[in-house]
């Protein structure tokens, strides 16, 4: 025994609206179609967006067809459905500004104290003078002159692995200074 799963497939599908195209309608838009899309890019600063407006309203003159008395008249028509169209959307325009009671400013980050930077400073100062000559020329030559590892190395005449390898050592014993583990 086999029953059927779609029972709707069997019955026959309601019968769909025809569609009658105004023939004078497809020739007024083919001849007037570029003048009137001029007109939606006045509108319009985007020219996707002038498209979707004079599509917009040449829907609604082809709806109202049958009701234009004027077809002589139809640029002014299609034209006042391009502004009002228009219009529409720009009252319809999302608003990203809303009322509240507070205002979302962000919290005020307390401001860095001079006094505390200048003694991070001399800490910091400190700890480099006590590195081995080389290593400190090289940390002064990478993070207080800002050079490139490729540039240190130029400046000194040693290879770049020298430089990364005696930066990271610098930098080990820098983390390890008891003078900056106070100061942080």
């Amino acid at each position: 025994m086999t029953t059927s799963v779609c029972t709707s497939a069997s019955k026959a599908a309601a019968p769909v609206p025809s569609y009658t195209p105004h023939p004078s309608f497809s020739s007024y838009v083919r001849a007037r179609g570029p003048v009137l899309l001029r007109t939606a890019r006045s509108l319009t600063s985007n020219p996707s967006d002038a498209e979707d407006l004079l599509q917009t309203a040449l829907t609604k003159t082809y709806v109202a067809w049958e009701r234009i008395e004027d077809h002589r008249a139809l640029d002014g028509y299609v034209r006042r459905a391009l502004l009002n169209t228009r219009t529409s959307q720009w009252r319809k325009r999302k608003v990203d500004e809303f009322v509240c009671d507070e205002l979302p400013e962000p919290e005020s980050v307390p401001a860095v104290d001079p006094a505390e930077q200048q003694v991070l400073h001399d800490a910091m100062w400190r700890a480099v003078m006590k590195l081995p000559d080389r290593q400190r020329a090289m940390v002064v030559l990478r993070y207080y002159e800002d050079l490139s590892e490729a540039q240190t190395a130029e400046v000194l005449g040693v290879s770049i692995g020298t430089v990364k390898s005696a930066v990271s050592r610098a930098l080990g014993k820098l983390r390890d200074d008891p003078e900056l583990a106070l100061v942080r």
